[in-house]
């Protein structure tokens, strides 16, 4: 019996650019693109409709702009992942998207083969960033924090964090330490309430950051 394919929405308001998205990836056998959308409403309604596994979003979109469907994801619709793909690479758009639960943020610049490895990593449950945007990440992370240093976290919690920053999901995580799922979504959120963060990509920058753990902790 063959593995499931992999079932993607496309997210974005040019008709030419979701043509080409949709050739790139379905070079992949395993990447099934099930509906196409050209705006955040019709993003979210084709969402309830087909339940991919992965959206596949732009953030400037007409009406509900791709940062509002981010958010509306996680409270409607939190089975699905969400991995950007945009031509926007500022800050501020950067540090929303992913505290909104985007799973991975990828310029339109990116190859096709990049692309296809960051749709596969993203449904794998890990993270992936642009290299440019991963390397400002890491420098906006390195600044200087008022306030002093947050909570440390507990020797648990650190190896939750190691497991997550490798992106294993909670299941895996719960099996590799002999701990229930439920506990892992826990100690997860403890971190997440210690570090001052929002989502698992800012929480192992944080925690790089502050030397809690190391680079090759988040390594393949």
């Amino acid at each position: 019996m063959s593995a499931p394919r992999i079932r993607v929405l496309l997210a974005d308001d040019h008709p030419a650019v979701r043509a080409g998205i949709r050739q790139f990836l379905e070079r992949d056998p395993a990447i099934e693109v099930v509906a196409e959308a050209g705006n955040g409403e019709e993003a979210l309604a084709l969402i309830a409709r087909h339940r991919p596994d992965i959206v596949l979003l732009d953030l400037r979109m007409p009406g509900l702009s791709g940062l509002e469907v981010l958010r509306r994801l996680r409270t409607e619709h939190p089975e699905v992942r969400a991995l950007v793909l945009t031509a926007y690479d500022d800050d501020p758009y950067v540090f929303a998207a992913l505290r909104a639960g985007a799973r991975g943020y990828l310029l339109k610049t990116t190859s096709p083969d990049d692309l296809i490895r960051g749709v596969r990593m993203v449904y794998a449950g890990r993270s992936v960033l642009d290299p440019g945007v991963a390397e400002r990440l890491v420098e906006e992370w390195g600044r200087p924090e008022a306030g002093g240093s947050p909570e440390r976290l507990t020797e648990r919690e650190l190896e939750v964090l190691r497991l997550a920053a490798r992106g294993l999901t909670n299941r895996a995580i719960g099996f590799q330490l002999g701990i229930s799922e439920r506990t892992v979504h826990s100690h997860l959120m403890n971190i997440f309430a210690k570090l001052g963060v929002n989502t698992r990509t800012e929480a192992v920058l944080k925690a790089i950051r502050l030397g809690w753990i190391s680079l090759e902790d988040a390594a393949e």
